[in-house]
């Protein structure tokens, strides 16, 4: 139930971009997510190296996707397959992806309904040597505990929570916790944590944000 509230709430705004071009938007507007919030909204999350790119598309308004060719090295969620590629839009203002050649990425997006893995400037995606070592483990080990978990953004204090949420208030502060987890612990509740291993019986060791 939790993890459809949070699907609810937060997915919304990671397709602002889509319904922004609907309406005849000139660029696309995407929401803030914390990195673990885009590894549980993602379908797939796969490390890969970009070998191939697309010719640069000829018009604005194309609505052929641009295929790009990739080298995936490492799955962390998804299918039990291996992508060689991934779609995206052919233009930055319908959220198409321009990524670098021959760097190795973290990388979310969607599947369409014949499994191809489609990637808009809405997922998540980030040079693999960029990320923390905090981040990397979120992805291997500790992100999936946290998906019934809310995360919710904390503009202006004071800041109020529920159990089941873990306020992010990098906005207010030093942007340290887009590189904590938000865990489900044994008792129901939801808490950052901050460490180098998974955690015993879901206990946080820094406990929730208090502002």
């Amino acid at each position: 139930m939790m993890s459809w509230l949070v699907k609810s709430l937060v997915l919304p705004l990671v397709l602002l971009c889509f319904w922004g071009l609907r309406e005849g938007a000139q660029a696309c507007k995407c929401g803030v997510l914390h990195p673990q919030q885009a590894f549980c909204l993602a379908d797939v999350v796969i490390k890969a190296t970009v070998i191939g790119l697309p010719a640069a598309a000829q018009c604005e308004d194309c609505s052929e996707l641009l295929k790009v060719d990739i080298n995936q090295t490492q799955m962390f969620k998804g299918p039990n397959k291996e992508f060689n590629a991934f779609y995206t839009a052919p233009s930055s203002a319908a959220c198409g992806v321009n990524l670098t050649s021959d760097v190795e990425y973290v990388i979310t997006g969607g599947l369409d309904s014949n499994g191809s893995l489609h990637v808009s400037l809405c997922n998540y995606f980030k040079w693999w040597d960029d990320l923390s070592a905090t981040e990397k483990e979120g992805l291997v080990l500790t992100y999936q505990l946290g998906c019934d978990c809310a995360i919710t953004r904390c503009n202006s204090v004071p800041c109020s929570s529920s159990p089941a949420e873990c306020l992010w208030p990098d906005f207010l502060m030093e942007k340290v916790f887009r590189h904590f987890t938000c865990i489900k612990r044994s008792d129901g509740s939801c808490a950052w944590y901050r460490g180098r291993r998974q955690p015993q019986n879901g206990v946080s060791d820094i406990g929730d944000a208090s502002l």
